[in-house]
């Protein structure tokens, strides 16, 4: 296991204990190394159990986490991808496509962050431009045509902000998908696999359930961000972060998402296989609810879930 991130360097410890041990003869080391094995997955389940909002912040950030595609690979037994928003371009920084999952055909549209340099950048780090989102209009209009329940799967910091996407219709472009996404009549099934941020995040997570991997954060701004509007300094990041209630569990209590998906021993980035396992399992459990469901009821409910929703207020 790979133990990086600031608040892991106990672990860190305990893995290179047991990496030292690893080189030492055989015969002098099976019960030590037992127990150390033991003691470091105990530890991993303590610290993983009660992580606080910015340390889940670095987990759903982590630059090994899987990304849409990677998930792709592991869940779909088919996946046809389909490109551009037939006006402008194709945005790499959403991936979209036909996907068979165990039989079924879904539309499943997700951002795309980039491992490599090179993919990053053709990327933009997850950060959908206006043709990005168009793409996802265009898709989602084809699902509800051909009766495919749509699968979105959401992982970015936010819609970029630069100006000329700001030219070329940014907000439009979500407003469009928002309206969209509140009347198509098929299942909606979002699942927040990383990043949820801001309207970049909202545009594509309109849904009948909202499902967040455990690890992952959803949030309304970045917290830097959130920080230096507050407290124009975002040193008070991990502040803000606590104060926005971020966490799955957190949203959870608060009845904004439906369901969490969990992650294995020490976040998603240590097995991405097992990760997807839980989280095929979870969207295959979710979309056989749904499909259950009359369409027309499916909407009103819909509906009527987004109209409950209400600002937390604070003493």
């Amino acid at each position: 296991m790979q133990f990086d991130l600031p608040f892991e360097q106990p672990l860190r410890e305990l893995a290179r204990r047991i990496t030292e041990l690893q080189q030492q003869p055989a015969p002098h080391r099976q019960k030590q190394l037992e127990h150390l094995m033991t003691e470091l997955a105990a530890a991993t389940q303590r610290l993983y159990s009660n992580l606080s909002p910015w340390q889940t912040v670095q987990v759903a950030r982590h630059k090994l986490r899987p990304y849409t595609r990677d998930y792709i690979q592991h869940i779909c037994e088919e996946f046809y991808e389909l490109r551009g928003d037939r006006l402008q371009s194709n945005d790499q920084a959403i991936l979209a496509g036909l996907a068979n999952l165990d039989e079924t055909t879904v539309m499943l549209i997700g951002h795309q962050k980039g491992r490599s340099p090179q993919e990053k950048q053709a990327c933009n780090l997850g950060m959908p431009h206006p043709a990005g989102y168009r793409k996802a209009y265009r898709l989602m209009r084809l699902a509800e045509k051909f009766r495919f329940p749509l699968v979105c799967l959401i992982d970015t910091p936010g819609a970029f902000p630069g100006l000329e996407d700001e030219a070329n219709g940014q907000a439009g472009a979500i407003a469009a998908n928002l309206a969209l996404m509140s009347a198509l009549c098929i299942p909606i099934l979002a699942v927040v696999i990383g990043e949820g941020g801001s309207g970049g995040a909202l545009a594509i997570s309109l849904a009948d359930r909202i499902l967040m991997l455990e690890h992952s954060i959803y949030t309304v701004a970045a917290p830097e961000a959130a920080a230096s509007i507050l407290w124009r300094d975002n040193a008070f990041a991990p502040d803000a972060a606590e104060a926005m209630k971020i966490r799955a569990r957190d949203l959870l209590a608060l009845h904004l998402i439906d369901d969490i998906v969990p992650e294995p021993l020490g976040g998603a980035h240590q097995d991405h296989a097992a990760a997807a396992r839980h989280l095929k399992a979870a969207l295959l459990k979710h979309l056989a609810e749904l499909r259950a469901v009359p369409i027309d009821t499916l909407v009103k409910q819909r509906y009527a879930k987004y109209r409950l929703i209400r600002p937390i207020t604070t003493p």
